[in-house]
């Protein structure tokens, strides 16, 4: 029997200023969406019962630790619909993959309308979904969600056509595509959801740097906690270990030491950039919704890394364990 072989997650957030923080009403909303969700019966048995362990619904409550009841919901089901749609997607080819997109994005246009009996149950999943956060949204946080959600499903299907090619791609090509896969975009419009952003704030050059900040982060956070298991299951193209390891003739040791230099870098930017909008930008005075919005960025990158070691998503029942000690083991892969 061969030695087990070690690595080491770098502690990307040691010094992050956002500290945990969990929505009180996680309980009672986590049972609501959970049981909405089973509802449709997406998953066989032993397939939901792990979809389950993965706790979404977790991730909603900590990346909207304020949100009232009512919202958290729309948070709760947001993150299984993504997650729901994730997993449909990546066991199909991009023909497929889009036809997935079309239906999903055809229910969230026409949310009260009813689904053809014949088609995914993913468009049920997706009409449920935003005919009820329609009800407590403003016209303009449901616009952006609509575009931002268009954005993403059309980069699954070319994380799809990746998947089907065996296409591994740079690191600013990957970050392109992947900035969109995340999902980070729409689950940024909840962050507002009930109220109105002063005009032209999230277009502001500021606003959308600090942004994509925040996403690359939460793409280096999430790559660095899935890539375990995807590399044994042999999913790994779409992944930024696995990108910066192709790219730069680099071990896996020597790839995570870039890729936490690159997050320290990435970090370091935000919180600079955090500085200059909070001292300069107008809207900040005048609004609380922009305020909170800014610090629910901040928040979300808090938030993804406590769910990734909480859940069980990506390493069974020794997430807090590992979150401490940074050591994992590299799993087999899978013949």
């Amino acid at each position: 029997m061969g030695v087990s072989q070690l690595f080491v997650l770098p502690d990307t957030l040691r010094s992050w200023p956002w500290n945990r923080k969990l929505n009180p009403n996680y309980e009672k909303v986590k049972a609501e969406s959970k049981a909405w969700l089973e509802s449709f019966h997406a998953f066989p048995p032993k397939a939901q019962n792990a979809f389950n362990r993965c706790d979404f619904n977790l991730l909603a409550s900590l990346a909207y630790p304020n949100a009232s009841a009512e919202h958290l919901r729309t948070g709760c089901d947001l993150m299984n619909l993504f997650f729901v749609f994730d997993e449909y997607t990546d066991i199909c080819d991009a023909q497929e993959a889009r036809r997935l997109a079309d239906i999903v994005m055809d229910a969230l246009r026409n949310s009260d309308s009813p689904r053809p009996q014949d088609e995914s149950v993913v468009g049920e999943i997706a009409r449920q979904f935003w005919h009820l956060a329609k009800e407590t949204s403003t016209e303009s946080a449901q616009n952006i969600f609509i575009e931002t959600f268009d954005h993403y499903t059309t980069s699954v299907v070319e994380q799809a056509e990746d998947r089907v090619t065996h296409h591994i791609r740079d690191v600013e090509s990957y970050l392109r595509v992947r900035r969109d896969t995340i999902g980070a975009k729409p689950s940024f419009a909840l962050l507002h959801l009930s109220s109105e952003l002063p005009e032209g704030f999230l277009s502001d050059p500021l606003v959308e740097y600090i942004s994509t900040l925040t996403i690359d982060m939460l793409i280096i956070g999430n790559d660095i906690c899935s890539y375990n298991v995807e590399q044994a299951r042999g999913d790994d193209g779409h992944n930024m270990v696995t990108i910066v390891m192709n790219s730069m003739c680099l071990s896996l040791d020597e790839a995570l030491l870039w890729i936490s230099e690159f997050h320290d870098i990435l970090a370091e930017l935000f919180h600079e950039t955090y500085m200059v909008i909070r001292r300069e930008l107008p809207a900040l005075e005048t609004s609380d919704a922009a305020v909170l919005y800014l610090e629910g960025l901040g928040n979300w990158v808090r938030a993804n890394d406590c769910w990734s070691f909480e859940s069980e998503r990506y390493f069974a029942q020794k997430g807090t364990m590992i979150q401490k000690s940074r050591m994992v083991e590299l799993l087999p892969r899978i013949q």
